[in-house]
């Protein structure tokens, strides 16, 4: 005799959290966007005294304009890049987990802007979930994006009563399956368009103090470039790791991306690829800074060919490496 199959709703739920994106590319959206991530003291870690003012005295009047282009520079039909391949990877995680098995529910949620964590937990504690898996979609431990995302759930827990089980995922980057798949997409590329000079693996950057203070980042994003270069058998002198998104005076971890690129066109590299390890989904970071403006500095300075690799984005061996860092964590929870 078979037992009868389990039609109850399941209990337990994992939240893809991305760092979040305006409701549109327009300088009012922009500008309530920006307000809310920059005055995140893990994001800018300058005393409030000093920042606040600068940040609603003068970014908040400037920047939110010139911000509003660059996004409709790469707005989708559908909405931004960010907020459409996470709904999307969300969407096909479900699946894939359900595929394996694992009767539970995936929802995503934004660190900043909408849907925000709070609300998407509210959602989620009122279907009856009662254990909850936090995701967070960087590859890379940061202060700034990870650490971030836990003080969203912090401030969601100080005012909830009932509150469900939860674990965080706090880093991936070295899991064996998102290296291959991000080698898979660098494979695929190459196949169709030939192997350049160099590759440039571009991560976002931090200032440069955050390593001092004992922020791992940087000694992950290196890891993650090496164990990259050596699925794809690279040489010491065929790649090379950089960080882009430099904002301010300060001292940012280097090499720079951009000045890389210039320096590399200028010693008489013609072709160069470049692909961005830290984020798990094409946003303004990789797909305006990265495949556009970097692209032109490169070509500027003498390169001849440039080639952005996208982000593995809703890729089946990208899906699958979620999968994969997922069901790690779901152990004893999820059937």
């Amino acid at each position: 005799m078979t037992n009868p199959p389990d039609t109850a709703a399941p209990t337990t739920a994992l939240l893809l959290c991305n760092l979040g994106t305006p409701d549109a590319p327009t300088a009012p959206a922009l500008r309530r966007y920006l307000a809310e991530f920059l005055s995140d003291r893990r994001v800018v870690e300058i005393p409030r005294l000093a920042w606040l003012p600068i940040l609603h005295g003068i970014i908040l009047r400037t920047r939110p304009k010139k911000s509003a282009a660059k996004y409709a520079s790469v707005w989708m039909p559908e909405g931004s890049p960010l907020k459409v391949w996470t709904e999307r990877q969300a969407k096909l995680l479900q699946g894939f987990l359900g595929e394996r098995g694992h009767r539970l529910t995936v929802r995503y949620a934004m660190r900043y802007g909408s849907p925000a964590i709070g609300s998407v937990l509210d959602q989620l504690r009122a279907e009856g979930i009662e254990r909850v898996l936090v995701l967070p979609a960087y590859p890379q431990y940061c202060g700034a994006t990870t650490g971030s995302v836990t003080d969203a759930i912090a401030q969601w827990v100080l005012k909830t009563r009932a509150l469900p089980e939860l674990r965080f995922v706090n880093r991936y980057h070295g899991e064996p399956a998102y290296i291959n798949a991000l080698a898979d997409s660098v494979r695929r590329h190459w196949q169709a368009n030939g192997q350049p000079e160099r590759l440039v693996m571009s991560f976002h950057g931090m200032p440069a103090r955050t390593t001092t203070l004992g922020d791992p980042y940087h000694a992950e994003c290196l890891e993650t470039g090496l164990r990259l270069a050596q699925a794809l058998n690279l040489k010491a002198e065929q790649f090379l790791v950089t960080f882009q998104s430099r904002f301010g005076k300060a001292k940012w971890l280097e090499p720079y991306t951009e000045p890389s690129l210039v320096r590399l066109a200028k010693e008489g590299i013609a072709s160069v690829d470049v692909i961005c390890p830290g984020f798990a989904a094409d946003c303004l970071e990789t797909l305006e800074e990265i495949d556009q403006e970097a692209r032109q500095a490169f070509i500027v300075a003498g390169g001849k060919r440039f080639g952005y690799i996208p982000c593995l984005n809703d890729s089946e061996p990208g899906m699958r490496a979620l999968v994969a860092v997922a069901e790690k964590h779901l152990q004893g929870w999820a059937p």
